[in-house]
């Protein structure tokens, strides 16, 4: 019986080193360059790349964030927990060292006992005492604790990555909502300028009703249109509220505990920002940081899977005494010896399963590894082109603005004198607003453009382990 078992364990052992780890490879190729038209230069961007923008009160509002988002600090709360993990994963490396005493006293109350309860005279109680140090280890034959150790430090090294992560989305949050906070606060203004022009345009045509050399028709066209002005008001304040609610709920404050001073939405200006080239992507996002520490913790479990299927090894020892008084335990020392050797033999496919379910798991992450890598190219490329498209339709819109004004006050000036019709000044008024309108809605595209590419290029951070 004894041959027949060492031949079957001798079988198990030899069918589950034989079992490889499959190799990584990204098998994603970096383009040489970006599609969209771009500055190349290799400048490295600016950690604090918010301050571009020329706002001091932005910079004081990411303080703000930093201090005050509960994302972030349970960002922070999650590295704690993988910094613990990890130290827990470390410890069985070197052996575990315990400490045991123990007394004990036993006495009959009544009857007859143990002979050594009824050998003292007055049935006095019987005193015991001892005292043992034990080491306990289990031998790393195959790399399992180790690699454990190893799959918890990549596991702490993605949470670092990803409260990185989340600082990044949330400080780029942050700008944006407040880049639009600013934007529908001026947006506001432009719809109350507006709003006055229509009822100064109103007056004038009262007058003239009033003296018979205007409509009725004409009065109700232009008193349509100042209500129309006059609801879009209310409009664009009711989105200024809601924008700065938004911005308070990412500095984790209510919005009634933020103040905003008066900068003007036209104070803003977007810098100019080297992306770079493809390549260096890799190692300016923590998100793919992230990503690739998870795969790298997955081979690591393999290991550690593998390794449940073959034989382990425990040594152990001890030393200790024992005596029925407390001034003699340490007069007797022994000590004891031992080492264990266990090795599974039939677990119904359970063991192989879990390595099965950890090289499938390594796949996945695999596969979300490049799909990170990606994903970045395509934030970038995305970024890039919103920002070149937005420059070039922000030539033309200037001068439609400039028309558009033009035509407005011309329209209302030959209106005045009884040379233009009301519905010529009517379509100035539409183009103008429109034109107003798409004015600051560029502007503000363009300045959440260069937010987009600050992020997508990573936000200045640098892999440290890079």
């Amino acid at each position: 019986m004894k041959p027949s078992l060492s031949l079957l364990s001798l079988c198990l052992l030899l069918g589950a080193c034989s079992q490889s780890i499959p190799p990584d490879s990204n098998d994603i190729v970096p383009p040489a360059a970006w599609q969209s038209a771009h500055t190349a230069a290799r400048q490295q961007v600016s950690q604090e790349w918010w301050k571009q923008f020329g706002s001091p009160e932005l910079d004081r509002l990411i303080s703000q964030a930093r201090a005050g988002s509960y994302d972030l600090a349970g960002a922070m709360a999650r590295v704690q927990q993988a910094q613990a993990s990890a130290v827990i994963a470390g410890a069985p490396l070197l052996p575990e060292v315990t400490f045991a005493g123990n007394g004990k006293r036993e006495k009959r109350l009544h009857g007859k006992s143990y002979k050594q309860l009824n050998a003292s005279s007055g049935n006095k109680a019987v005193d015991y005492f001892d005292a043992s140090l034990s080491a306990s280890y289990e031998v790393d034959f195959w790399g399992a604790k180790t690699a454990a150790r190893d799959s918890a430090r990549q596991a702490l090294k993605a949470s670092e990555f990803d409260r990185d992560t989340v600082e990044l989305t949330l400080l780029s949050g942050v700008a944006s909502s407040y880049v639009q906070t600013l934007a529908l606060d001026e947006q506001s203004r432009i719809a109350r300028l507006n709003l006055a022009n229509a009822q100064s345009v109103l007056g004038i045509v009262q007058t003239r009703h009033d003296a018979g050399s205007a409509t009725t028709l004409e009065l109700a066209q232009q008193k349509s249109l100042v209500a129309s002005q006059q609801r879009q008001v209310p409009l664009v304040e009711q989105q200024a509220r809601e924008a700065r609610i938004t911005l308070a709920a990412l500095l984790g404050k209510p919005v009634q505990n933020l103040t905003l001073d008066n900068t003007q939405f036209t104070q803003l200006d977007w810098p100019t920002i080297g992306s770079g080239l493809p390549s260096e992507l890799l190692t300016r996002r923590p998100d793919i940081a992230r990503a690739e520490a998870l795969l790298v913790a997955a081979r690591a479990d393999i290991i550690v899977a593998r390794a449940a299927m073959l034989p382990k090894l425990t040594l152990s020892a001890s030393l200790g005494s024992g005596s029925d008084s407390f001034n003699d335990i340490l007069r007797s020392p022994l000590y004891n010896l031992a080492a264990g050797l266990t090795a599974p033999i039939f677990n119904n496919g359970r063991l192989s399963a879990e390595r099965h379910k950890a090289v499938a798991q390594q796949q996945e992450l695999l596969q979300s590894y490049r799909a990170s890598i990606i994903s970045a190219f395509a934030d970038v490329e995305k970024a890039l082109n919103n920002a070149n498209g937005l420059d070039q339709q922000r030539q033309w819109q200037d001068e439609e603005l400039k028309q558009a004004q033009l035509a407005f006050d011309i329209a209302q000036n030959r209106y005045q004198a009884g040379a233009e019709m009301l519905l010529t000044v009517l379509e100035t008024q539409r183009t103008l607003y429109q034109a107003q309108d798409q004015h600051l809605q560029l502007r503000l595209s363009r300045l959440q453009a260069s937010i987009a590419l600050y992020k997508a290029l990573g936000g200045g951070w640098n892999n440290p382990g890079a």
